[in-house]
């Protein structure tokens, strides 16, 4: 699954290009209209004040710039960041030794918060309120506690899971946004932004052919770029054009709505195994040797985001958008499959 295409996953191959291609401030960020003005206002605000920055909660599918977004965010308010992750943290004196060395009003980002073990995220309760530690020391009757003060800072959390989040987690970040799925235009300006950045001539329409299979997703766009410039240098003459995305990407196996071989492997057991639904997740999962997790966190949101599967309390349906792009005739389902759970 990891080294899918279109996964919005971030591969070992997109670390060094998403720092080089990285956008530093607000106004060269490409997309989230509404969440570029929130966080403009919120940043300006803070700075006239002097203090730090509410504590920020950044949701939505993988690829979509969450970790761009809090990079920005520090370098707006001119302050440092300080990057982890809730797996990396094992322990509860992990994050106490993070939050300590951290400076006044510098950004703390923590990626896939959710994943935060529950001692280490009690730990952060107080620290997120009151910018305090409770330590306790010794053990057993002669045991004490003792509050530790730490620079006021910023948190901003990001998670691919919203509902995996505890409500007391969730109820002290001051600012919640959610990032959705760019726009065709919105990708197609950072794919002609990012070919600038890296030297490759590229024509709008070409653009415009790598952001309609890019799956509203900036790291997918910027993966395929790569892909596509490296195919116009070996087989035409270096020049990205229409026909020649379109060329690269079917050898890819990338249709033009950017649904992958295993995509279609999701949508074909559906229709062709289960008489197009509904089917339960995990049986899904079985037919096609995956999880259960990664079915639901990476196939299914750009399934359902383009209107070729539908979630319902009975299990997952392939609409007629499904059969209308794999070339196959609309099933009848049985008025009893038709039902609703409640009925």
């Amino acid at each position: 699954m990891t080294e899918r295409i279109t996964s919005g996953k971030q591969q070992e191959e997109d670390v060094a290009l998403d720092t080089t291609l990285r956008p530093k401030r607000l106004e060269d960020f490409v997309g989230q209209a509404k969440i570029k003005d929130n966080l403009r206002i919120a940043v300006t605000a803070a700075q006239k004040r002097g203090e730090a920055l509410d504590h920020h909660l950044l949701y939505g599918p993988p690829g979509l710039g969450k970790t761009t977004l809090a990079h920005i965010i520090a370098h707006e308010m001119g302050v440092n960041i300080r990057l982890t992750s809730g797996p990396a943290i094992e322990r509860a004196g992990d994050l106490a030794a993070i939050l300590t060395n951290l400076q006044r009003e510098d950004v703390l980002f923590i990626d896939e918060i959710h994943r935060l073990p529950r001692a280490a995220e009690e730990i952060l309760y107080p620290a997120m309120e009151d910018f305090a530690l409770d330590i306790i020391l010794g053990k057993g009757p002669g045991a004490r506690s003792v509050r530790l003060s730490v620079p006021p800072f910023t948190l901003i959390g990001a998670t691919t899971r919203y509902a995996l989040l505890s409500p007391p987690l969730r109820d002290r970040f001051g600012a919640v946004y959610r990032l959705d799925f760019y726009q065709q235009k919105d990708i197609a300006g950072l794919v002609r932004r990012n070919a600038a950045l890296l030297n490759i001539v590229i024509e709008d329409e070409g653009a415009q052919e790598i952001a309609r299979r890019a799956r509203g997703t900036p790291r997918v766009a910027n993966r395929l770029l790569r892909r596509v410039r490296d195919y116009a240098q070996v087989m035409a003459d270096g020049v990205i054009t229409e026909q020649v995305a379109e060329e690269a990407l079917a050898r890819l196996e990338i249709d033009e709505l950017g649904l992958d071989e295993v995509d279609h492997k999701v949508l074909h057991t559906i229709i062709d195994k289960f008489d197009g639904g509904p089917v339960g997740i995990e049986t899904i999962a079985a037919s096609i040797s995956e999880e259960a997790d990664t079915i639901m966190d990476v196939y299914e949101p750009y399934l359902m985001q383009v209107g070729f599967l539908q979630r319902t309390p009975r299990g997952r349906i392939a609409t007629r958008h499904a059969y209308e792009h794999l070339g196959l005739p609309p099933r009848e389902r049985p008025e009893s499959a038709q039902r609703s759970f409640w009925e």
